[in-house]
């Protein structure tokens, strides 16, 4: 009886383990040959690799091909937390990558604890060292995945003209944004499969469409103009407590922009850390009224048109005069009589400026104003640029004219008001200013070359090289920028000292915008120079505070060129300075 009872449990245990074994094998053949389509379609999903190709953004360099803007190849670590899960294998996953990764453990953990997701990044940008690390330790569902991160590698300098990117690879200020389209690269797409842990089987790539690299943008600007600009600038600012203070370096045959300074400044590599008045290129984004660097304007402008002599008389009224029911009065109470039109300009007459104005009249002051670029933009290529504060004469009261004249009642750019004396510099032709020299791709294909662009004509040659002659006075004894001056050359340029206006509308005057704006050398023009200081807490004026930058600015700028100084024999680099 127990013999039979014996065969019977063998007997009914190996018809149990047979059904089941048939039963599995039935499973499995439904699985792989007659699964359900939407079953199907999602293991084909999960499996079947279709994603883009980060493309190579452009590089940005400087005229002489030093790299300013470049992207680094890096990895992001990615994983398959459904499929980790699903082995069991998340302590295991997390506990070995923090070690490679330098994070915590429980962190990673937390990331990889989500059953319904297939992908999720669990750190971005790793180097190269690091990626073959996380290679090294052959973890279940866990892969890596190309990517680029950009890197300014002169950190700061040149920041504001330069820009940034963002990680998503939109170019989001200066060139970087201006020049999008070309530093943009054309993605790429692979198509393929990976096996069960997340990897791809090479095998089964089906697609392969490399992606295409952004197009490199050289400027006109140069890093070693670029950094003394930048070093007289940081001094300026930080000597004077000032709010700000920047400065633009221009070529005065070619409009090119050598350099483009502002303080305070920032990292772009650490964009998000900086405030949103640090990253603002003042150069051509911040309006101010530019005070009696208008008065060089006003007076080539009244010569052109034959409203007055150079020696002629003006009657400055020893300081204080009326009209329009006004009274208008000289800087620190300056007493200043009968003046020629060339004293008035070295010595900066409010009045005499204002006399000279009113010879003009409303009509023609308004049109020379506008053809020396006033009340429009620079035409730069960079994206933030202003076009000042301008209106037209039918908007303009009584006395209007006569604070015209002396920089009242106008907004500039930094950059406007340096283009518009470079147009007396260049025989009183306007030039565009650029800050882009060419585009290339592939190293050699150009694809776009700016050349020199001629605006308007503002005034006469002529006109041209009588305002040289009187603005180079203003520098040399008797004149208000003595400290301008750059031993072995002439220098020719205009002061400024304006008061801001407080929140009453009413001017203050222990609060100003001092400024020198020039070039040299004054008999043959090669650069022109502005710097700009804003609010200097000791109020000081533009000879003062801002000269003293111009002459550094300049003279290192004239021998890093090969720039011969008056009176020795010219040479000339390979550019052509």
């Amino acid at each position: 009886m127990k013999n039979r009872r014996g065969k019977t449990r063998v007997v009914l245990c190996t018809i149990f383990f047979a059904a089941a074994f048939t039963g599995l094998g039935f499973r499995l053949y439904l699985l792989h040959f007659h699964l359900e389509a939407p079953y199907q379609q999602t293991i084909r999903g999960s499996q079947q690799i279709n994603e883009e190709v980060a493309a190579r953004r452009g590089r940005i360099l400087d005229r002489r091909g030093n790299l300013f803007a470049l992207d680094l190849a890096r990895k992001h670590v990615c994983a398959d937390p459904a499929y980790i899960l699903g082995h069991g294998a998340v302590d295991s996953v997390a506990t070995r990558l923090a070690g490679v990764l330098g994070t915590d453990a429980a962190e990673i953990a937390e990331k990889l604890d989500r059953p319904k997701r297939r992908y999720v990044r669990l750190r971005k940008y790793v180097s190269s060292e690091t990626a073959e690390s996380v290679t090294a330790l052959e973890l279940p569902g866990v892969f890596l995945e190309e990517a680029y991160r950009r890197h300014y590698p002169k950190g700061p300098l040149m920041a504001h003209v330069v820009g940034f990117a963002n990680t998503l690879n939109d170019g989001c200020a200066g060139v970087e944004l201006a020049m999008d389209r070309y530093l943009k690269g054309t993605p790429g797409r692979r198509v393929g499969e990976r096996d069960g842990s997340g990897r791809e089987i090479y095998s089964r790539r089906v697609l392969e469409q490399p992606p295409e690299s952004g197009a490199d943008v050289y400027l006109t600007l140069d890093q070693q103009i670029q950094y003394i600009a930048e070093r007289a600038v940081q001094k300026a600012f930080t000597r004077h407590r000032a709010a700000g203070a920047w400065a633009v370096v221009q070529r005065v045959r070619t409009g090119e922009i050598l350099a483009m300074a502002s303080a305070p400044s920032y990292d772009p590599n650490r964009y998000g850390d900086a405030r949103p008045e640090w990253r603002r290129n003042r150069a051509v984004e911040f309006v101010y009224e530019p005070g009696s660097t208008m008065k060089a304007v006003t007076v080539a402008s009244a010569l052109d048109a034959g409203a007055v002599r150079t020696d002629e008389i003006i009657d400055c009224e020893a300081g204080r005069w009326y009209y329009g029911g006004r009274s208008l009065s000289e800087y620190h109470g300056h007493a200043y009589g009968p003046l020629t039109v060339a004293d008035v300009l070295k010595k900066s007459s409010n009045i005499g400026a204002a006399k000279i104005a009113l010879r003009l009249g409303e009509e023609p002051l308004e049109r020379y104003f506008r053809s020396f670029g006033f009340g429009e933009k620079p035409g730069t290529e960079l994206p933030a640029e202003e076009g000042g504060l301008f209106a037209p004469a039918e908007r303009w009261s009584k006395i209007s004219i006569t604070r015209l004249a002396m920089g009242h009642e106008i907004g500039v750019t930094a950059l406007q008001m340096l283009n518009a004396v470079c147009t007396i510099a260049n025989d009183g032709r306007r030039l565009r200013p650029s800050v882009i020299k060419r585009v290339t791709r592939g190293g050699e294909d150009v694809v776009l070359e700016n050349r020199r662009e001629p605006l308007d004509r503002a005034v006469s040659p002529r006109v041209a090289h009588q305002m040289r002659a009187m603005m180079a006075r203003v520098t040399g004894e008797g004149g208000t920028a003595p400290q301008a001056a750059i031993e072995g050359f002439e220098v020719a340029g205009k002061t400024g000292t304006a008061q801001k206006i407080g929140p009453d509308g009413r001017y203050l005057r222990s609060r100003t915008v001092a400024s020198f704006v020039g070039f040299v050398p004054a008999d043959r023009p090669e650069i022109g120079i502005i710097v700009v200081v804003d609010d200097p807490e000791d109020g000081g004026t533009g000879g003062r505070v801002a000269a003293p930058a111009f002459a550094e600015i300049g003279e290192e700028t004239l021998r890093f060129l090969g720039i011969p100084a008056d009176g020795t024999e010219e040479f000339y680099t390979a550019e052509g300075f």
